[in-house]
């Protein structure tokens, strides 16, 4: 069943074509520029947004407990496909509030927000920080991409800043400490990239 989530719109139908897409570039690659701050010890990871798993896939092999989240069910079954012989929990669950995980009231070292931020509007921004800032763990980090440009055709889409998402994020106790910009990873020339690493304080250092 296609996902009525808003910002999934366009892609589950294109779910196989997408998939190839995604895995043809690493995990290395996508961020390269702050691979080095992610945990050298396994730590606890959610992937939300995951798509095709490569990112959860990849940071499962390095012996992280990872949780994969993907409304989109047919993103979500190319996934298992794709990376079923790794342990990765798979969850259908959806920013901005994240209803089903966080129910379980976990926390986690590394939360991964590749390529998702840009779906939500201004309102589910705020709704959203809130909800990943109470899914991360005291010290943990938010890694998070955000996509500049043109907005393909069916897709919704918004031009965030990343000045705008620090400082979203410092209001619910995530603070910035590293960015980066960089070119687009499949080559086209209109569209560039914003990094983020984001730390969450123990509640004595906010």
């Amino acid at each position: 069943m296609t996902s009525t989530v808003p910002g999934a719109a366009g892609y589950g139908a294109n779910a196989s074509a997408l998939a190839s897409q995604y895995e043809s570039i690493t995990f290395a690659e996508v961020y390269r520029d702050l691979i080095h701050l992610f945990p050298t010890q396994p730590a606890t990871v959610v992937d939300i947004g995951a798509g095709s798993g490569r990112d959860a896939a990849a940071l499962a092999r390095c012996g992280n407990q990872v949780v994969a989240v993907e409304p989109t069910g047919e993103l979500r079954r190319e996934g298992q496909r794709l990376h079923g012989a790794l342990p990765i929990d798979w969850m259908d669950d959806h920013l901005p509030t994240l209803d089903v995980l966080r129910q379980a009231k976990r926390r986690f070292d590394v939360v991964l927000l590749t390529a998702v931020w840009m779906h939500l509007d201004p309102q589910e921004r705020e709704l959203a920080m809130e909800a990943v800032a109470a899914l991360t763990a005291e010290n943990g980090q938010v890694f998070m991409s955000l996509r500049h440009g043109p907005i393909p055709e069916g897709r919704r889409m918004f031009d965030v800043s990343a000045e705008d998402t620090v400082r979203l994020a410092a209001r619910h106790g995530l603070r910035c400490h590293h960015q980066a910009e960089r070119e687009d990873m499949l080559g086209r020339a209109d569209v560039r990239w914003s990094f983020l690493a984001l730390r969450r304080l123990a509640a004595s250092a906010e």
